[in-house]
């Protein structure tokens, strides 16, 4: 194991293992496509183990593929989750490392090295059957590459405006971790996925471990999301400490955000929703947000579509662009006192994926040390 004093953090220093699960834990194929990124990044691709032990997987849910194989022969792709890591270190891959840490620093980001060798991914479908078997497995891995931190990496359905820079939730159970970053710890309580399993089964054997999870446009979910991708890579390369290229992403997201932008204003209701959630987000951030005023603006809102069915909510909007009934996922909303005393409306980000359909979340609070109520 390679230790780098220089670290960006702290919690980058040891041997770390960055997981993403599609499915459930994935909106908008968020994390798993910022997992995937960092994996080509470092390049990940020394195969440590294949889990596809047919004990964890429902195959009338996660089915077998077909592949043309050598020689026109076809064979039976069986799902299962990869665990990788790095090629044994070369004397000769100095350069790269040079280059990845100028990428970095040109996006504006602190990447201090090259960590990538200290760095493994788990990334496949989240497993259906037998998660404590399945956690237990990944968990003796991680023991037997001396693997000493897990970052849990998700995304999840929530009430957030696509005009918006996307939020990064972190939180962690561990006070060492809390500190080091300064997060704080989730309050979630509820149904919650395999993700929040891994993170239990490690920490119950001293692995420290950090939650990570992007805010997806529920009105928006149906395509991918590379403007959460991009957001989720920036945030790994300064926990992990490894550059990740941005690729198209920035270009993509650019686009993704101008078509969102178009569909909606194809549909009134969608529109002053998304009107809503954008002056929310802005006092929200503002210094001289208060809990009054939030609530002032959700009165305002509810008055003008007041008139109109179904109407639309922050905690209840009736579909999707497709014009798919959907119900927003991943945010409870729950009433909250301001600075003054007064209520407001607010999100509640939870900790550990809650079964909400398609989307989820994991333990995660608040990025930079702002604690979303849950």
């Amino acid at each position: 194991m390679t230790e780098h004093s220089e670290a960006t953090t702290p919690f980058a220093r040891g041997r770390l293992l960055v997981v993403a699960l599609l499915g459930w834990n994935d909106a908008g194929d968020a994390a798993s496509s910022a997992v995937r990124a960092l994996q080509e990044a470092i390049g990940a691709d020394r195969l440590i183990e294949d889990i596809d032990d047919e004990s964890f997987f429902d195959y009338s849910i996660h089915r077998p593929v077909m592949r043309a194989g050598t020689e026109g022969v076809r064979k039976i792709q069986w799902p299962s989750v990869s665990f990788s890591g790095t090629p044994l270190p070369e004397a000769d891959k100095a350069d790269p490392a040079v280059e990845s840490t100028e990428l970095a620093a040109d996006a504006g980001l602190s990447v201090s090295s090259d960590n990538g060798e200290n760095v493994f991914v788990l990334i496949g479908p989240e497993p259906t059957l037998r998660w404590r078997s399945f956690t237990r497995h990944v968990v003796d891995l991680c023991e037997r590459e001396g693997i000493t931190r897990v970052v849990l990496v998700g995304a999840l359905l929530a009430d957030v405006p696509h005009t918006r820079p996307i939020t990064i939730f972190m939180s962690s159970d561990d006070a060492v971790v809390r500190e080091e970053l300064d997060i704080d710890r989730s309050e979630y309580e509820g149904p919650t996925g395999v993700l929040s399993a891994i993170g239990e089964e490690a920490r119950s054997r001293g692995i420290l471990v950090l939650s990570l999870w992007a805010s997806v446009p529920h009105y928006a979910h149906h395509s991918p999301s590379p403007k959460a991708t991009l957001a989720l890579v920036d945030r790994l390369t300064e926990i992990v400490d490894v550059s990740i290229p941005h690729g198209d992403l920035v270009t993509e997201s650019a686009e993704w955000e101008s078509e969102v932008t178009e569909a909606t204003a194809q549909d009134d209701e969608i529109a002053q929703y998304v009107g809503y959630l954008e002056r929310t987000r802005d006092m929200v951030e503002a210094p001289e947000a208060s809990g009054e005023a939030i609530a002032q603006e959700f009165e305002r809102f509810l008055e003008q579509a007041a008139d109109k069915k179904p109407q639309p909510g922050p905690a209840a909007f009736p579909t999707d662009l497709s014009g798919t009934p959907q119900r927003p996922m991943g945010v409870e909303r729950r009433t909250t006192a301001g600075d003054d005393g007064a209520e407001s409306d607010t999100e509640s980000r939870p900790d550990e994926d809650p079964e909400r359909g398609d989307g989820g979340a994991d333990d995660q609070d608040a990025d930079g040390g702002q604690q979303g109520p849950a």
